[in-house]
């Protein structure tokens, strides 16, 4: 009976160190594959500004799904366990830091509003929206202090003009886009963004000064050219050009404080943006992926603001449009 209790004993250590010994420090071929993997993709990320854009535009391209790198980084943390591998488990803690460095600080609530505080909303509205009065309404229920709407055509227009006018007896439209304020307007007129690739006839850019409680804002409206994903890579050549033209625009600005909203086709990491992201200040708190709405993968319709700060930004429930709404807290310096 003894012999069988000290037999047992060292079957149950033989086993024990066999599990041990599954976590190869190495994990053979394939772990070191991982490993450098995990290294790579920590690069990538850490460096995506090296990623050239002189082909397809591949950085740009990179650029605007950069927080999905996540999803591959998870892949390679599940791999390592599977594999048993320490090393490649060590070298995922890399991506992790860098993704974390970038994009950990979205995920934290967002501050309470304070008293010099703007709530604003911004939507593609869709120039094929069914139903704007209903989109309309929605927007209204954000008790937002400012609503920017992009794609407005007629017989769209007048829809949106009368559900909101009693929410927001203050708007300008200039071409497609537009601006409802709760405050009085003064200043408008058309901010031209059009690149010198398009027909005459192209108009998506709109500037008005807000009268707010807190001083006067430089309110900007502007719709970019939309980019397209082929064979070729990304083409955001005329998209790039209408972002230089809106940043020199907000560079002249004679008003301290600035907002702006709109669809800008493209997401504040995208070196295409950076006219604007280098002079305004992007949203602090906040993922609020905005489009398509079926499967929003990216952030394309953005609030930014100079002598101010965006605070915590969200999605609103869908509309009638292939966007989400997006709404964000602006606090004034």
């Amino acid at each position: 009976m003894a012999h069988q209790q000290v037999g047992k004993g060292k079957t149950s250590v033989a086993e024990h160190a066999g599990e041990v010994s599954a976590w190869a420090p190495w994990g053979g071929a394939r772990g070191r594959v991982l490993a450098a993997l995990a290294v790579v993709l920590a690069a990538v990320m850490a460096f995506h500004r090296g990623v050239p854009n002189a082909v397809g535009r591949v950085g740009s391209l990179l650029e605007s799904f950069l927080p999905w790198v996540g999803v591959l980084v998870l892949v390679l943390f599940v791999a390592a366990l599977v594999r048993r591998c320490a090393v490649a488990l060590v070298a995922v803690l890399l991506p992790v830091g860098v993704w974390v460095h970038l994009f950990g600080g979205l995920l934290l609530p967002g501050a309470e509003g304070g008293g010099r505080e703007l709530v604003v909303v911004q939507h593609n509205v869709s120039d094929e929206n069914r139903d704007p009065a209903a989109t309309a309404r929605a927007l209204i229920e954000a008790g937002a202090d400012l609503v920017a709407l992009e794609e407005l055509v007629v017989p769209q227009l007048p829809v949106y003009e009368k559900a909101l006018a009693a929410d927001y007896p203050h708007h300008v439209v200039r071409g497609t886009v537009g601006l409802w304020s709760t405050y009085p307007l003064s200043g408008e007129r058309l901010v031209d963004i059009k690149p010198s690739g398009i027909a005459e006839g192209w108009s998506r850019g709109v500037r008005a000064v807000v009268d707010s409680p807190y001083g006067d804002i430089a309110a900007y409206v502007a719709h970019l050219p939309s980019v397209r994903v082929g064979a070729g890579g990304l083409a955001s050549e005329l998209r790039d050009e209408s972002a230089e033209l809106l940043g020199r625009a907000i560079a002249a600005e004679s008003v301290d404080t600035v907002i702006l909203l709109g669809d800008l086709n493209g997401t504040v990491e995208d070196r295409g943006l950076a006219p604007l992201t280098s002079r305004l200040n992007v949203a602090e708190r906040g993922f609020a992926f905005s489009f398509p709405a079926s499967l929003p993968l990216a952030r394309i319709d953005q609030v930014m603001a100079r002598s101010a700060t965006v605070g915590h930004i969200r999605t609103l429930p869908a509309t009638g449009s292939d966007h989400l709404p997006v709404a964000a807290r602006v606090t004034l310096g």
